[in-house]
């Protein structure tokens, strides 16, 4: 489904052509928001993704939500490696529209995609990671952004509180943790909450 403002737009990623939507504001700050894994019904219509995408319109950013390879028959799932190259091609569409992106915001496994994209996207200042699964994905070799923010729900169970704190301690040691209580991996009763706590985020000044 697209947004207000959204529109269906589509890149190149080697042979394949993966599917976007995408919403152009004014100036040249940029973010891509990415999605939950490919092979358990993970897509750019995730709600969550919808509803970042909606918290960062409302800040003035130009979006960019995108389908990864192997949603909707286009290519497979490659363990992350392809989709790295997904990430960085949804980036360099952006920067053909002389947009920068600044920020990456990620749900389960699109932040797995995000914190671990290396060399990173040199221009991303700040990442937003929701959900990260680290009791279902290796979080090895992440490249932490100067500014990361985790927004998690106290009964997730692919984040565990205990595991994710002793991860940040090795991503980012600065990192901003937001908990939300009574919420699980899906946030089906917590995408309200979700949305304010983003816009908090984006409001305040990274540190």
């Amino acid at each position: 489904m697209l947004l207000q403002s959204e529109q269906s737009v589509f890149f190149s990623v080697g042979p394949l052509r993966l599917e976007g939507r995408l919403s152009v504001a004014p100036g040249p700050k940029a973010v891509i928001v990415t999605h939950p894994h490919p092979l358990y019904g993970g897509d750019l219509a995730n709600p969550v993704v919808a509803t970042l995408v909606k918290v960062y319109q409302r800040q003035r950013y130009t979006t960019l939500r995108f389908n990864f390879r192997g949603v909707g028959g286009k290519g497979s799932d490659t363990d992350g490696r392809g989709e790295q190259d997904d990430l960085r091609a949804a980036a360099a569409y952006l920067s053909a529209l002389d947009k920068t992106v600044t920020e990456l915001a990620g749900y389960s496994f699109g932040t797995w995609i995000n914190l671990r994209l290396n060399p990173p996207l040199a221009t991303v200042r700040r990442q937003l990671a929701v959900a990260p699964p680290v009791a279902l994905l290796a979080f090895d070799a992440v490249t932490a952004p100067p500014h990361l923010s985790i927004v998690v729900g106290d009964r997730d169970d692919f984040a565990p509180l205990a595991t994710l704190r002793e991860q940040l301690a090795m991503w980012r040691a600065t990192a901003r943790l937001q908990v939300l209580p009574n919420v699980d991996h899906f946030f089906g009763n917590g995408l309200d909450r979700l949305a304010e706590v983003v816009e908090a985020i984006l409001l305040a000044p990274p540190d």
